[in-house]
């Protein structure tokens, strides 16, 4: 199971879009995510366009998946004049609380034009198995 808590993500969104962001490194905002399970199997998205795979780091710590990221400036040159500059630069972070009901030691990521894609196996422990039931000739009698 996948828990999702981060009280002030939309208070960091509605003050961003009332102040607006000032200064060449500002806080970007919040990796976009989605998140889905296919049969025994999690699968996590973040959209991370123009970050090299280099500057992506993830970190599990417990349950708690940690995925970091750093947008640097893009170089131009010493006449270069910017006429608008939106994308947010700068380290940026998200955390994922993971349930125990996930394999965290098998974490797997692929990262691919410009979305990193994790792979989260369910734990063999907390997959439905099958009991088999004995029956009345199969038992043992206890004698006093």
């Amino acid at each position: 199971m996948l828990m999702r808590t981060d009280p002030f993500r939309e208070l960091d969104r509605l003050t961003q879009q009332m102040f607006g962001t000032t200064g060449t490194w500002s806080r970007p905002s919040a990796m976009p995510m989605d998140a889905w399970r296919d049969g025994d199997t999690f699968y996590v998205q973040f959209d991370l366009p123009g970050i090299s795979p280099d500057a992506i780091d993830l970190d599990v710590e417990q349950n708690v998946l940690t995925v970091k990221a750093e947008r640097r400036p893009t170089q131009r040159g010493d006449g270069a004049e910017v006429q608008v500059s939106e994308r947010p630069l700068g380290v940026f972070s998200r955390q994922l609380f993971l349930g125990d009901t996930l394999d965290t030691d098998h974490i797997s990521a692929a990262y691919e034009a410009g979305v990193l894609t994790l792979t989260i196996p369910v734990a063999e422990t907390a997959k439905p198995r099958k009991i088999q039931i004995s029956g009345g000739s199969d038992r043992k009698e206890l004698q006093a």
